[in-house]
């Protein structure tokens, strides 16, 4: 405990970290604010609470809204039309050869990528705002539309929705540069984190109003189970296998360079979240579908694929988590690219060739590595689901695997990792006395 206290006495000491961290919070404050404002035109006691979206992908954006989504907020669709914009940007400096041109010129590449991102976010922002209409036409939201404004709210939402996606956006960018983290993926723990602590009261209450002392047991264990499968998704973001890399000395006047034994990280998980998002946008389309037919076979596929519990739906999505995990690491990470760049800064691998035989030694190490891993991301994000088989409720089950738990996780790790390293850079111990923050290393005395 008192290493503790002296670590928050070193961070605060540390202006430019204290700066970066109150501007976080500010930043964060706002947004948490914008998320409690209703649309105009509508009255906020009207709306159903119970009406929001309970599963499927409606369901995924009201949680890394933080409930906005459901709450009718002028920042409903929060994030997600920018994610949305920058995953497809990502994909096409993949696989579009003008964009991966635009990519490897450096920083006005990325300067001008970003920008066609921000364009994109706008006109994803406009499709989901129109559709955004239709669940406000259904019961629950309907009756919250004040007459006197039916005649324009269309307009005005759609305008409304729009604008609130580029000032979360605009915020996002906001903590990035002035900030600690990744803004926009800060902004996304933050929504699935306000849910958190209503979850657990839920899960409290209906434990102790239905088992009594022995419901008091089931919710710690439940707790206890919680922490265990946390632990264990921060071992596999942040499991790696290392391989050995030796640079060729190089002799430039009286001083040398290079000569140096480093090492090449293979992240066991290297794809992210990215599959598991992936799959629940795909497992959605059923459900999307059974809404417009009225046949029994339709609607009992739809039931099969909104139910995260059934063991149909955790086998389908868990072998559709495993098919995108090879696919985005396929096409995200290229071997050969990485052999070409260690042979431009005259490294190599011991005991391996430079050139093709390079690339495929580390292709080989991707596949090993990939199979577990994805077998393992796969797992997380069926959790929820056998969580829920066990009586957990619903709301505190999403937190035991899935995006969820993976995004938040991610970001916890990688702001430590920041205030980490700002620590060390003043000589400092780091927030761990064990050093297991992966990215964690020694700074040399100035």
């Amino acid at each position: 405990m008192k290493k503790f206290i002296q670590t928050l006495k070193n961070i605060w000491s540390i202006e430019e970290l204290k700066s970066k961290i109150l501007f976080t919070l500010l930043i964060v404050g706002i947004y948490r604010i914008g998320t409690h404002i209703v649309l105009p035109g509508m009255d906020a006691k009207l709306i159903d609470p119970n009406a929001g979206a309970q599963g499927g992908i409606l369901g995924l954006i009201d949680a890394f809204a933080g409930g906005a989504f459901s709450q009718a907020s002028i920042l409903a669709l929060g994030i997600m039309p920018y994610i949305s914009a920058s995953i497809f940007m990502q994909l096409a400096t993949i696989l579009y050869p003008p964009f991966k041109k635009m990519q490897n010129e450096g920083e006005s590449g990325r300067k001008k990528i970003n920008q066609y991102t921000r364009y994109l976010t706008v006109v994803v922002a406009l499709l989901q705002a129109s559709a955004y209409m239709a669940y406000l036409n259904q019961p629950g939201y309907k009756e919250a539309i004040i007459p006197a404004f039916e005649s324009y709210f269309t307009f005005s939402t759609v305008i409304i929705l729009t604008a609130g996606t580029l000032f979360v956006m605009w915020l996002g960018e906001k903590i990035t540069d002035k900030g600690l983290g990744n803004g926009a993926s800060l902004i996304i723990m933050i929504g699935i984190l306000a849910r958190f602590p209503q979850a657990i009261v839920q899960e409290w209450e209906a434990k102790v109003s239905t088992g009594g002392g022995g419901g008091i047991l089931i919710f710690v264990l439940e707790i206890a189970l919680f922490v265990l499968i946390t632990m264990g998704t921060i071992a596999l973001i942040q499991g790696v296998r290392k391989i050995p890399v030796q640079y060729a000395k190089q002799i430039v006047g009286n001083r040398q360079f290079g000569g140096a034994r480093q090492f090449l990280p293979m992240k066991v998980n290297s794809s992210g979240v990215m599959p598991i998002i992936f799959a629940q946008a795909i497992m959605f389309l059923p459900t999307l579908l059974g809404n417009f037919q009225s046949s029994e076979t339709a609607m009992g596929v739809a039931r099969i694929f909104s139910n995260p519990a059934n063991g149909w739906y955790m086998l389908i999505y868990a072998l559709m988590v495993i098919a995108f995990t090879f696919l985005y690491t396929a096409l995200v990470y290229n071997p050969k690219q990485i052999s070409e760049d260690l042979k431009r800064n005259n490294g190599f691998i011991p005991g391996v060739k430079p050139g093709q035989a390079t690339a495929d030694y580390i292709g080989a190490i991707f596949d090993r590595i990939t199979l577990p891993g994805a077998f393992l991301l796969a797992f997380i994000g069926i959790l929820p689901g056998f969580i829920q088989l066990l009586g957990v409720q619903m709301s505190f089950a999403a937190f035991f695997g899935g995006t969820s738990l993976l995004i938040m996780v991610g970001v916890v790790l990688d702001t430590l990792q920041q205030i980490e390293t700002q620590l060390l850079m003043r000589q400092y111990d780091g927030l761990m006395k064990s050093g297991k923050i992966q990215g964690r290393q020694g700074v040399s005395a100035l």
